[in-house]
């Protein structure tokens, strides 16, 4: 079992670039692939990102695909995102989560969310 804690988030220029980070308390991090989702205001939840248990393997939203970059450390217990030329629409809440999955894009999959951060992007 792992419990998911997001950095804070932030607000952010158009263009610019923020990282957002997740550590996960538990020994079994390593086991776990781990996602990143977000949520808009009037919005459903939308996938973002994943990666998993080891890191070879990673996916993204066509939206972020180019801009933002997930990776994980697993000595470290910590998941990142890194997020470049950010967008306005890229203004959300953004939850990590760990599962056990078979579709990394799927919310349902994931056993474990942190409580979300949000992230502005705005002039």
């Amino acid at each position: 079992q792992v419990q998911p804690v997001e950095s804070e988030g932030g607000l952010v220029q158009p263009g610019g670039s923020l990282r957002l980070s997740c550590a996960a308390s538990g020994r079994t991090f390593s086991n776990y692939a781990m996602g990143w989702f977000r949520q808009a205001p009037g919005k459903e939840r939308e996938f973002v990102a994943a990666i998993s248990w080891n890191g070879v393997y990673t996916y993204y939203a066509a939206s972020v695909t180019g801009r933002f970059t997930i990776s994980r450390d697993n000595a470290k217990n910590t998941l990142y995102l890194q997020m470049n030329s950010l967008k306005p629409e890229d203004t959300a809440v953004y939850s990590c989560a760990a599962g056990l999955v078979r579709n990394y894009s799927d919310a349902s999959d994931y056993n474990y969310w942190g409580r979300g951060t949000q992230v502005t992007v705005s002039s």
